[in-house]
């Protein structure tokens, strides 16, 4: 008995992300109310109540699990090995491909506020400072360099799920890889091919 429990609250969980993703397709997270999403889901409210305080703490756990698996899978590599940085790049991009709807109403003003930002921690925790003990980056301006640089592969990301994904993700992970790595240069280089 607790098997088929479990396994209905996991189904009500599901259906709940889904039905607010789909919402958050079409307008803010501020204009969604309980109810609709409800109607939507095809449960009742004390349902929704039983797992979630309002459509925000929805919010919040669909952030939070992007935020962990991102988390996973950055952890199985080392960014400072060059050979390693482009196959983790391709691996980020096919997770975000792979969960586009998710990540792109995250990105959008529709969703989570904070997510950008906490990427962009992510990223610090991972990426940046591996990148500038690896470059030896150093004055005032070397702290901005590589924000500078993700936050552009966080818009350009954005750009992409917004546009229909009409690259593949491993070629996005090569323009984002060649940008990092070699700058400008780097962009002509991976426009070419």
């Amino acid at each position: 008995m607790p098997e088929k429990i479990d396994r209905r609250k996991k189904y009500t969980k599901m259906v709940l992300k889904e039905s607010l993703v789909d919402l958050l397709k079409q307008k803010p997270i501020a204009s969604v109310t309980v109810k609709e999403l409800c109607e939507l889901a095809d449960i009742n409210r004390s349902t929704f109540y039983s797992h979630y305080a309002d459509p925000y703490d929805l919010l919040a756990t669909i952030s939070e699990e992007v935020m962990l698996d991102m988390d996973h899978h950055l952890n199985e590599y080392h960014c400072g090995k060059e050979e390693e940085a482009l196959h983790m790049t391709e691996k980020i991009m096919e997770y975000i491909a792979d969960r586009s709807d998710i990540c792109q109403v995250l990105l959008s003003g529709h969703g989570d506020a904070t997510f950008k930002k906490r990427i962009m921690e992510l990223a610090k925790k991972h990426i940046l400072e591996k990148w500038i003990d690896q470059y030896k980056l150093r004055g005032k301006l070397s702290p901005y360099i590589p924000l500078m640089i993700v936050s552009g592969a966080i818009d350009a990301i954005e750009s992409w799920l917004v546009g229909g994904k009409k690259e593949s993700p491993a070629e996005m992970a090569v323009l984002i890889y060649q940008f990092t790595n070699h700058g400008l240069g780097g962009l002509r280089k991976a426009s070419q091919t």
